[in-house]
């Protein structure tokens, strides 16, 4: 089933192009840049986001054959469309040296296991958690906001090694990662996908 785009999406879309040349980026760099700056109307995500097109292309191969999609919280879950997403929040407890979003992520993990794309709007502490585990990850997108450890965590994502969507800057939230998340389910599949 195709995707009908609303007119006032389209006319964002062209006013954001009007504004920021994205046509140096790759395909799906491009996608989540676009998505990204058109769900925070904020030009300045162009230079502060950080991806890997190789990363994304094996990224949206998973998500496109059914790998699953875990979310921190209901709002990052919400946002995403057109995909049943698994968040855990609503499960977990908090406890000496635990918050409830890094529970949730261990409870999340309990029930996807290793593939998942992950993503994390709103707790660097679920950002966190994340890393410790052995999740084996499809992508994280890893977009928490804050003053407080949201660009840390963010710095560690990156320094980890796996494939991943962050930014730089204490920026970032629900929307913003949600965002990030449905420009790869927007996509098209190319050919080689389907091989």
């Amino acid at each position: 089933m195709n995707r009908v785009v609303h007119p006032i999406e389209q006319e964002s879309f062209r006013r954001l192009r009007a504004r920021l040349d994205t046509s140096r980026f790759p395909p799906l760099t491009r996608a989540v840049v676009e998505r990204v700056i058109h769900s925070a109307a904020d030009l300045e995500y162009a230079s502060d986001l950080v991806m890997d097109e190789g990363e994304l292309t094996k990224a949206h191969a998973a998500l496109h054959a059914g790998a699953p999609v875990v979310a921190d919280v209901e709002m990052v879950a919400a946002g995403i469309t057109r995909r049943e997403t698994v968040c855990r929040l609503k499960d977990a407890r908090s406890g000496p040296g635990l918050t409830r979003s890094a529970h949730a992520v261990r409870l999340a993990y309990e029930e996807v296991g290793p593939g998942a794309l992950w993503v994390i709007g709103c707790a660097p502490t679920a950002l966190e958690e994340l890393l410790i585990l052995d999740a084996s990850p499809a992508l994280v997108i890893g977009l928490p906001v804050g003053f407080v450890g949201a660009a840390e965590s963010k710095a560690a994502l990156r320094e980890s090694g796996l494939p991943a969507v962050s930014n730089v800057s204490e920026k970032g939230g629900s929307a913003v990662a949600a965002a990030a998340l449905n420009a790869l389910l927007y996509h098209p599949i190319s050919p080689e996908e389907n091989l």
